[in-house]
């Protein structure tokens, strides 16, 4: 059995490994679907919603309106503490697929219940484009 939770935030980025578009400076609309996965129900529950909610929103709102800097980016990093915006600097290209296994990393940190055996998390960059990663967690 498996329950699903949606969150939603807005967040600015640039790719600097890209030769695109992505290079520039640009934001998204995201929206992340976070997946648990048990055979053991308690109560009928695979895991109370609201117990997902308050494990995976503190991430969420350190992202919502913020601007994500890879920290090799010396530039924006200096432009933006100028501007003094909101920002989360990170060790690695803001790709969709990296905020899986950043969201993946700050979940787990936090902790499941030990009954779950799955964790998936899927995100959603734009309306019609999603990077997802499921790990075992038994």
């Amino acid at each position: 059995m498996r329950i699903a939770k949606e969150f939603r935030w807005e967040m600015g980025h640039r790719l600097l490994c890209h030769a695109g578009q992505c290079k520039n400076l640009h934001g998204h609309s995201y929206r992340m679907q976070v997946e648990v996965t048990s055979d053991e129900l308690l109560n009928g529950m695979v895991m109370d919603y609201y117990d997902l909610k308050q494990t995976v929103q503190p991430f969420v709102d350190e992202l919502d309106h913020c601007f994500i800097i890879n920290s090799k980016d010396e530039k924006l990093l200096e432009a933006a503490k100028e501007l003094k915006t909101k920002i989360v600097v990170v060790d690695f290209e803001t790709t969709a697929e990296n905020l899986c296994r950043y969201f993946i990393d700050k979940i787990l940190a936090k902790g499941l219940p030990k009954k779950i055996q799955k964790l998936k998390v899927k995100i959603f960059e734009t309306s019609t484009s999603y990077a997802e990663e499921e790990i075992d967690l038994d």
